[in-house]
């Protein structure tokens, strides 16, 4: 059974890496982009549209030029690759952001053995997180820090839990509500050491970023979303708009606030809670963000070893394979965020059956 398994896993993977239409590095492109604008013409102009444009043509005239949208946070660590030619400082990050997520996965795992690196290999299978190395997303790092304050949670390193977690000024919209979820089930040394380095680095933001930059990030963000950013919302999945939308998201981030404080005992559940909250209230998402998703799918996975869960997390790992795309089985971008409402309400399920049935919440310790 096992050499089956390590195969499927094998072959997914080869197709990942072989059907992925994205071009390569848009986004690491664009990042690169407004990094050298920093370096280069000041850091209050990295949200000028047209200058990063004009460098995106210089790095590689034959990619797609898109608007930087990012945090600054992102532009600063792109700069440290600079002095690199651009192929090579992409295929590098690109590496990199890949192994962190890995070696996150494979750091924080419950399972031992043989089956923590069966874990490792099939939580890069789904088809987001090779879509997000291949366009080079910073969201695989985000993805790792929550993976690795998942095993501090556990062992009870509440601070530095929240240095791990503070990679969320990365992306934030990604997993936007997980220091509040924390918080909400009493770890407030993790969420005030979050808290405190993001407003250190948005001092130092305001700083270098000046009034003005501020200002066109803040008109840029507030502006029309780009193309394909609705696709894994609420709105599309439910057709629903305006107030009605809103009344839902107010809905499921108090509803993720209750069962993070029933889940207190159990932190890496208070992590799935918040991480499922923050991708269906965000009003702005890509697949690639899927990446948070699949940690979600990791710690349940581990922490609620019952076939009740472990069947149907099955069958949600072959929806997000290549198998099921090739197939053409795999539900639409707009049918994600269906699957993942009853993914949350089975973890409303759990929270409230807490005192009855608690879920494995142990420490484990380094090896």
């Amino acid at each position: 059974m096992l050499p089956l398994v390590l195969l499927a896993i094998g072959v997914a993977l080869v197709l990942d890496y072989a059907y992925r239409p994205e071009p390569l590095g848009i986004d690491f492109h664009t990042y690169e982009a407004a990094a050298r604008v920093g370096l280069e013409q000041g850091w209050s102009h990295i949200y000028d549209q047209a200058r990063v444009a004009v460098v995106q043509k210089v790095l590689d005239p034959g990619e797609v030029a898109q608007p930087y949208l990012s945090p600054p946070t992102v532009a600063w660590l792109a700069a440290a690759f600079n002095p690199l030619p651009y192929q090579a400082s992409f295929y590098i990050w690109a590496a990199l952001t890949l192994v962190a997520f890995a070696g996150a996965v494979a750091w924080s795992a419950i399972s031992r053995g043989p089956a923590r690196w069966i874990l490792v290999a099939a939580t890069v299978v789904p088809w987001w997180v090779f879509e997000a190395v291949h366009v080079g997303q910073v969201v695989p790092l985000v993805a790792a820090g929550v993976a690795v304050a998942w095993r501090l949670l556990r062992e009870r390193r509440n601070v530095a839990a929240g240095l791990a977690l503070s990679l969320l000024v990365l992306k934030p919209n990604t997993a936007f509500l997980v220091p509040f979820a924390l918080m909400a089930a009493g770890r407030f040394k993790t969420f005030a050491t979050v808290t405190l380095v993001g407003a250190i680095i948005g001092v130092i933001a305001f700083v270098s970023l000046g009034g003005d930059g501020v200002s066109a990030y803040v008109s840029q963000l507030t502006g029309p979303l780009p193309s394909g950013a609705d696709s894994l919302t609420l709105e599309r999945a439910l057709g629903v708009r305006g107030l009605v939308a809103i009344a839902l998201r107010a809905v499921i981030i108090v509803t993720v606030l209750a069962a993070a404080y029933r889940l207190r005992h159990s932190p890496g559940l208070v992590l799935v809670v918040g991480i499922l909250g923050s991708l269906l209230a965000v009003p702005y998402l890509h697949a690639s963000d899927f990446c948070l998703l699949t940690v979600a799918a990791l710690i349940v996975w581990e922490e609620c070893p019952a076939p009740v869960w472990r069947v149907p997390l099955a069958a949600g790992w072959l929806l997000a394979t290549p198998y099921a795309v090739l197939s053409g089985l795999q539900p639409n971008l707009d049918q994600w965020p269906l699957l993942e409402l009853v993914f949350l309400a089975g973890m409303v399920a759990v929270a409230w059956q807490v005192g009855r049935v608690r879920p494995r919440d142990k420490v484990v310790s380094a090896s």
